[in-house]
C-alpha cells in the first residue's frame, strides 16, 4: 500500500483507480446499496490495464514507476532480511517447509537456505523483467532499485548486469549511488555525468585500499590511492594498469572536478561520456572481483 500512496502523491491524484464499488439490491421491496472494497492488487491491476487516454509516453512512464517501486520495495525487504540475525520464526518456517525445498535438518541452516531461495527467486524476477524490456524493444534495465536506460545489449550483459550485482553489497553503497547519478545525468542530458562515474571508480579504489590496510593517511587524491594498489609490495594492479587509471583521472575527472579558471571548460561528447561511464563500470567490476 505504501508504494501506491507514493505513486498517488507523485501523480497528484486521489487514487490510482476506484477503491470502492457499489451496486443496488432489492430486499423486502426496498433498494439497498451494497459496497465492496477492492484489494490493493486489484486497484493496481485496474490502473495498469487502463485504456490510454492521454500521451502514450506519459501513460507508460507512469506505470513503469509503479513497477519500479514494487521491485525496489521487495529488494529492500530482502536486503534488510538478509542483513539481520535469523529469527526463531524463520527457523520454524524452515522446519515446516515442504521436503521438495530440500532444506537442511539444522533450523539455522534451513532458514539461511530459505533466504537464499527467496533471493534467487527475486533475481529471477528481475531477469524476467529485463528480458521483457528487451523483447519489447525498450532500451531499459532494472537494477538495484531503479529502471534506467541501457543502449548496448553486449555492454548490458557483460558489464552492467554483473556490475550492479557486485555493488549491491552495502559496502559499495556510495559507488552504487554515484553510478546511478552518472546514468541519470547521462539520460537527461545533465551536466558532467562522467564526473560521477569517475567518483564511483575513485570510491572503489579507496575502499579496496582501506580494506587491504594499505591506506596510510597521507594520500593526496586518487593517484595516491592508485599507488597503494600498484606498489610492488601490494601488487593488486600492475604498473601499466596504474598508468591507465591515472591517465583517466588526469584527463577526464580532474578537469571537471576543478575550476577551469580562464581556460575553456572541458565538455565531453555523448560518445565520450558513454565511454567514460563504461570504462568506470568495467574497472569497478574488475577491481571488486580481484578481492
Amino acid at each position: 500500500m505504501r508504494k501506491i500512496l507514493y505513486v498517488i502523491r507523485e501523480l497528484g491524484v486521489k487514487e490510482l483507480s476506484p477503491i470502492w464499488s457499489s451496486y443496488t439490491t432489492k430486499w423486502n421491496g426496498n433498494d439497498h446499496i451494497q459496497t465492496h472494497r477492492y484489494a490493493v492488487v486489484t486497484v493496481c491491476e485496474n490502473w495498469l490495464m487502463k485504456t490510454v487516454t492521454d500521451s502514450p509516453d506519459v501513460h507508460i512512464k507512469e506505470r513503469l514507476s509503479l513497477i519500479e517501486l514494487g521491485f525496489r520495495q521487495k529488494e529492500n525487504e530482502i536486503a534488510t532480511l538478509n542483513a539481520s540475525e535469523i529469527s526463531e520464526s524463520e527457523q520454524l518456517l524452515a522446519s515446516l517447509s515442504p521436503s521438495s525445498l530440500r532444506l537442511p535438518d539444522d533450523p539455522q541452516e534451513g532458514a539461511r537456505k530459505r533466504r537464499e531461495i527467496n533471493t534467487a527467486a527475486f533475481r529471477a524476477s528481475v531477469d524476467e523483467l529485463n528480458a521483457r524490456f528487451r523483447q519489447a524493444g525498450y532500451p531499459l534495465n532494472y537494477h538495484n532499485g531503479f529502471i534506467q536506460i541501457s543502449t548496448d545489449d553486449l555492454v548490458q550483459k557483460e558489464v552492467e548486469t554483473p556490475f550492479w550485482m557486485l555493488v549491491s553489497d552495502p559496502v559499495w553503497k556510495n559507488v552504487d549511488l554515484d553510478m546511478k547519478e552518472a546514468l541519470d545525468r547521462r539520460d537527461s542530458d545533465g551536466r558532467d555525468p562522467e564526473f560521477y562515474a569517475a567518483r564511483a571508480l575513485e570510491s572503489t579504489i579507496k575502499i579496496i585500499s582501506d580494506q587491504k590496510g594499505w591506506t596510510h593517511g597521507g594520500e593526496k587524491g586518487a593517484h595516491s590511492y592508485i599507488e597503494n594498489l600498484a606498489s610492488k609490495k601490494n601488487g593488486f594492479i600492475l604498473s601499466w594498469e596504474s598508468t591507465l587509471l591515472k591517465e583517466f583521472f588526469t584527463h577526464v575527472r580532474n578537469p571537471i572536478g576543478h575550476g577551469a579558471g580562464n581556460l575553456q571548460m572541458q565538455t565531453l561528447s555523448r560518445q565520450q561520456t558513454e565511454w567514460a561511464i563504461e570504462f568506470s563500470m568495467s574497472w569497478i567490476k574488475n577491481l571488486i572481483r580481484r578481492l
